[in-house]
């Protein structure tokens, strides 16, 4: 029972579950505007997001504490380095204008983490007011412009509200994550649960919601897509309701963090009937 606890810490903290997230939703792309699978791209969106996720999560505990690093950190940068390599290796693959499109994102990425602004004191992560609009940003970035970009899809209304309906669902994904995080961020960092409280963030998660709904049903996609959007549209409201300050250690980072992945395989599942 050990074993598969600390296996599933480890899936949860490499983000490795994560880039299983990013990686259903750039499918659900593909599927969407009917993309070839693209494997190159795929994977290079795949590892880049463990890649980031990591620097963001581990740089300054790893420039601090490298002399004395715990076991499961140690694995976990061996791992975030075979995540880098991985990420050039298709990143060497793609397109190279597919590559340079990819760079504000990344560089986003990077700022999150990095320090530069009040004289190299803060980063976007400290921002409030813009911390979970970049997390969205990026995600939108790599899950629904870029594939569609590589593949050479012509800027269009469906693009547009695809990618607005895409930022606002990752926007809601992230709220289960800051009613948790509410007593543990510093005061300075006044995000959404801060401002307004919990259940008025539950409310205005909704709201977001079901103007996403609206969207779906204003896009021109197949009519087959709706069904699951439907079900993964409920399965949001459900754990974002059901979210709180004190929610047990694996409500956000799995379960949460799953549910595009069920969309996914939703998907799937009604294209095989």
């Amino acid at each position: 029972m050990k074993i598969l606890k600390n296996s599933l810490d480890f899936y949860i903290n490499a983000s490795i579950h994560v880039g299983l997230a990013v990686y259903a939703f750039v499918r659900i792309t593909e599927i969407y505007f009917k993309l070839p699978y693209n494997k190159n791209v795929d994977y290079f969106i795949f590892y880049g997001t463990i890649t980031g996720y990591n620097f963001v999560k581990y740089a300054d505990v790893a420039k601090l504490h490298h002399k004395r690093l715990t076991k499961n950190l140690k694995m976990i940068q061996v791992f975030s380095l075979f995540s880098f390599f991985a990420m050039c290796y298709y990143g060497y693959l793609i397109d190279f204008k597919t590559l340079l499109f990819s760079i504000p994102f990344a560089l986003a990425t990077v700022l999150y983490a990095v320090p530069f602004l009040n004289g190299f004191t803060k980063n976007l992560r400290e921002l409030s007011s813009l911390k979970i609009g970049v997390v969205a940003f990026v995600w939108m970035g790599f899950t629904a412009i870029i594939p569609l970009f590589d593949a050479g899809k012509e800027f269009s209304v469906p693009i547009f509200l695809y990618a607005v309906q895409r930022f606002l669902v990752v926007l809601v994904l992230i709220l289960p994550f800051d009613i948790r995080d509410v007593q543990f961020d510093a005061i300075s960092l006044q995000t959404i649960p801060k401002k307004i409280g919990v259940e008025k963030t539950k409310k205005l998660g909704v709201g977001i919601l079901v103007f996403t709904l609206v969207l779906e049903f204003m896009s021109s996609t197949a009519i087959t897509n709706k069904s699951p959007f439907m079900l993964f549209f409920f399965l949001l409201i459900m754990f974002l309701m059901r979210a709180k300050i004190n929610q047990s250690k694996y409500y956000s980072s799995f379960w949460v963090e799953s549910l595009p992945i069920v969309w996914w395989l939703i998907i799937l599942g009604f294209d095989n009937f």
